[in-house]
């Protein structure tokens, strides 16, 4: 389950801004917003956290599932 500290971390290795990742994402910006200001896991329908995180592993992010040493994103490839 994506977090929202996994979209915070994942959008600092692409250098995207809120908006860029709203526009990657066809999400609104008010609910990037929404959604990185609540701690834990998204706070959204499963199809809006579906088009976050293909819009971050399309950029070369990836998405480390919690394995005892908590969850975290990875890049995989260089960000265009």
């Amino acid at each position: 389950m994506l977090t929202s500290e996994q979209v915070r971390a994942a959008r600092a290795m692409l250098r995207w801004e809120q908006r860029q990742l709203a526009e990657a994402s066809e999400v609104s910006l008010p609910s990037i917003k929404r959604l990185e200001s609540l701690p834990g896991p998204l706070a959204a329908q499963a199809r809006t956290a579906s088009a976050i995180q293909r819009a971050f592993e399309a950029a070369g992010i990836e998405f480390i599932p919690e394995n005892g040493g908590g969850a975290g994103v990875r890049l995989v490839k260089k960000a265009d």
